[in-house]
């Protein structure tokens, strides 16, 4: 979502980096095109005018110009201000609060088309593996055909309960409905899906204000496209003024929205974006952070979440048992395939790749080299092998090669390039265990690097189609 305007803010505070001292007049002019970028990003108008005159307040000061490095002061400044546009205030979380009274009653508001149902699903499915709650969902949705159907459908892939469908029920009768079946069947959270429209409507707001009153929810969260760009935030003013919202959450980032409805949301309703859908998997969900989208503008990354990623996709004791392998100096291809299957699970190579600092600059020369089937591909080769060739993949040779190829639908030389791909990983492997782990703190990656893991260029994820 924010990568044209990472792109052209880079451009302006690199031209900044590179000069020796500052005047106010390179400061003006550097904030002339990031005022441009954000408005051509849709930022609001008012918010982009705030947000230039606090950054030139700072900017101008003494302290930047007699800086050693004045700009990465400016930049500094820059990231600082992004961070208190988008952060919530005082005390809110990350995330959904729950510190109330189980059921705890969330509302899910916003219209037609956000994808607010599907969202619905995700923040439950959460809920339920993250935190171990006994979440009950329910639809009052009974305008959009099969709309109820569609929530119980969410509920079944998820291992998510939802409130039995009761045919011509109103939404208020079904919300009072959720509420005492969680009281009754002891429910930790009671999500309740609300209608949308195609477009705000008085009628839809004294629905939902009804919902409300009845409910008395302690989150009502407006699920909002990203893509919409200022009609997001519109919509979200709209919800706010009429029914009132806790917070927001912004689907479809993953798309090409132009990132400014995520700058403008929280000045114009003064309520925080709470999660992020990242894509359209029931795990493609996560909590919104000020600072790491911050970083993700400016081209800093995004390690935290990037480690967290990991975190998830790494099952504790296949990694114990991986470590144990890396003390030995052994990898075999069992292990090369475990490790790309925590990569698909991570979102895969485009995933993980806009998380890592500096790598926005990188972007357009990566297109098109990263390709993700190879993944795909690497592990229909490793499952055409025997246990016997994954174990020990030296005895692999011609005869056998061709049998790979043939059994998983590739050329000879694909499973070559695989191989070989191995052979660095594991020589890698080898020199992390003869190094140890004080060999390896003391001389770092760069020991690693000598030893020729360049060349896995041509054989790695990148050079492989």
């Amino acid at each position: 979502m924010f990568e044209k305007l990472s792109e052209r803010l880079g451009g302006v505070l690199d031209k900044l980096t590179k000069r020796g001292q500052l005047s106010e007049a390179d400061v003006d002019e550097a904030l002339r095109e990031v005022r441009v970028a954000l408005l051509e990003a849709d930022a609001a108008l008012p918010v982009v005018k705030d947000f230039i005159t606090r950054v030139r307040a700072e900017a101008v000061g003494e302290k930047v110009i007699k800086s050693v490095t004045p700009g990465q002061m400016v930049i500094k400044i820059v990231h600082d201000e992004l961070v208190n546009v988008l952060k919530a205030q005082g005390n809110e979380a990350p995330g959904l609060d729950l510190t109330h009274t189980p059921p705890v009653p969330i509302l899910m508001l916003g219209l037609q088309g956000s994808g607010k149902t599907t969202s619905t699903a995700k923040i439950a499915r959460r809920f339920a593996e993250r935190q171990g709650k006994k979440v009950l969902m329910a639809s009052l949705d009974t305008r959009r055909p099969a709309a109820q159907q569609q929530l119980a459908i969410l509920g079944e892939q998820t291992g998510i309960k939802t409130l039995p469908i009761v045919p011509g029920e109103p939404p208020v009768a079904i919300a009072k409905r959720a509420m005492n079946t969680g009281r009754l069947e002891g429910y930790d959270i009671v999500m309740l899906d609300t209608a949308g429209r195609l477009a705000i409507d008085d009628e839809l707001m004294a629905e939902l204000a009804e919902v409300r009153d009845a409910v008395k929810p302690h989150e009502s969260l407006l699920v909002a496209d990203a893509m919409t760009g200022q009609d997001a935030v519109n919509t979200a003013k709209h919800f706010q003024d009429k029914i009132g919202i806790t917070g927001i959450m912004l689907t479809r980032i993953d798309g090409d929205a132009r990132g400014g409805a995520a700058l403008s949301m929280r000045a114009v309703t003064g309520k925080p974006i709470k999660l992020l859908g990242t894509g359209e998997k029931l795990d493609a969900i996560e909590d919104f952070h000020a600072d790491r989208v911050a970083g993700r503008i400016l081209g800093m990354g995004d390690i935290v979440s990037l480690v967290e990623k990991a975190m998830e996709a790494t099952e504790q004791e296949e990694a114990e048992k991986l470590a144990l392998k890396m003390q030995k100096g052994q990898f075999d291809l069992n292990d090369l395939a475990q490790q790309m299957k925590q990569l698909q699970k991570m979102g895969g190579i485009g995933g993980i790749i806009g998380m890592l600092p500096g790598i926005g600059k990188m972007q357009k020369q990566l297109e098109g080299k990263v390709d993700e089937k190879v993944i795909k591909r690497s592990l229909a080769i490793i499952s055409a092998m025997t246990p016997k060739e994954r174990r020990v993949p030296d005895i692999i040779k011609a005869s056998r090669k061709n049998r790979i190829a043939k059994g998983a639908g590739v050329q000879v030389q694909d499973v070559n390039k695989l191989l070989k791909q191995h052979q660095e990983m594991a020589r890698m492997m080898k020199q992390v265990s003869k190094m140890g782990q004080k060999g390896l703190m003391r001389h770092g990656m760069a020991a690693l690097m000598k030893g020729g893991m360049g060349g896995m260029g041509g054989g790695g994820f990148g050079g492989m189609r």
